[in-house]
């Protein structure tokens, strides 16, 4: 896939070398490169420098100032046939076709899995290496991924910039957001298949799966029902005790089960909370 080639911009720039006009070893300096534009000239320690008027940087190639001023002028000469996306380095829009072609040139040699971009291949390895270069200064914890590192960090600077646009509730992970999210769009995408029962979360998708595989070690002394989790057995007792745990300070109702004690609670509150 080629790129269509936009203008290249012709500001002007400044160009150093010495007033003698010679380089290190004595050769007068006359060529210059015409990929781009250039004014005088000066030899620093035997090199041509090339400097942007718009941020002082300077570059050892004229090529390199052209490249650079990209940054200031906006153009991205590299567009893609195929979307429109365009670019201001050609190696951006050499990754980006790959999106289009398919193609996958890395490739891992411990399992054979390929990848389209260099750096998903580096993460990838870790995998199979176990390295975590991304140690959190705060709590010592450490990541395989810089992207799950920055995200983590959150967790200690308060800052939660993934925010739900329903109710505007806010997450620390985007992945904690596209699991709140389901209780706006009521999507459940797991689904067991012993019963077809659907779930929002796959933890408890996974734990539902033990019901039809797993012992049930928990019993009922006085019905016999087993379950799989002691905490299941220690509500499922309530039933034949009467015990109700959880009261409601306002009204001094009484429940036996958390999750009708909070029901209840928006009662008084107005508010709809989330379990």
């Amino acid at each position: 896939m080629s790129p269509k080639h936009g203008g290249l911009e012709t500001n002007d720039s400044l160009c150093i070398e010495d007033s003698q006009g010679r380089d290190s070893v004595g050769n007068t300096l006359q060529e210059r490169d015409t990929r781009g534009p250039s004014k005088g000239a000066l030899v620093q320690k035997g090199k041509t420098l090339f400097k942007c008027k718009e941020c002082g940087k300077v570059f050892t190639q004229n090529f390199l100032l052209v490249r650079h001023q990209r940054v200031h002028t906006g153009i991205k000469p590299y567009e893609c046939p195929e979307c429109g996306k365009a670019f201001r380095e050609k190696v951006d829009f050499d990754r980006h076709a790959r999106i289009h072609t398919g193609e996958r040139p890395y490739k891992c040699t411990e399992c054979g899995k390929v990848f389209n971009r260099r750096s998903h291949l580096t993460c990838h390895r870790r995998t199979h290496t176990g390295e975590k270069p991304c140690e959190c200064s705060d709590c010592g914890k450490t990541f395989n991924h810089q992207s799950v590192f920055a995200q983590h960090h959150t967790t200690h600077t308060g800052e939660k910039p993934f925010a739900c646009e329903e109710c505007g509730k806010a997450f620390h992970y985007n992945s904690s957001l596209t699991r709140h999210m389901r209780i706006h769009t009521g999507e459940k995408p797991f689904r067991c298949g012993e019963c077809g029962k659907a779930f929002t979360h796959h933890s408890v998708f996974v734990r539902h799966g033990l019901t039809h595989t797993a012992e049930k070690s928990y019993e009922c002394k006085e019905c016999g029902k087993g379950f799989l989790y002691s905490y299941s057995l220690t509500r499922h007792t309530r039933r034949h005790t009467g015990e109700k745990p959880y009261e409601c300070l306002e009204c001094r109702k009484a429940f036996a089960s958390r999750f009708a004690f909070v029901r209840h609670r928006k009662i008084h509150t107005g508010k709809r909370t989330t379990l």
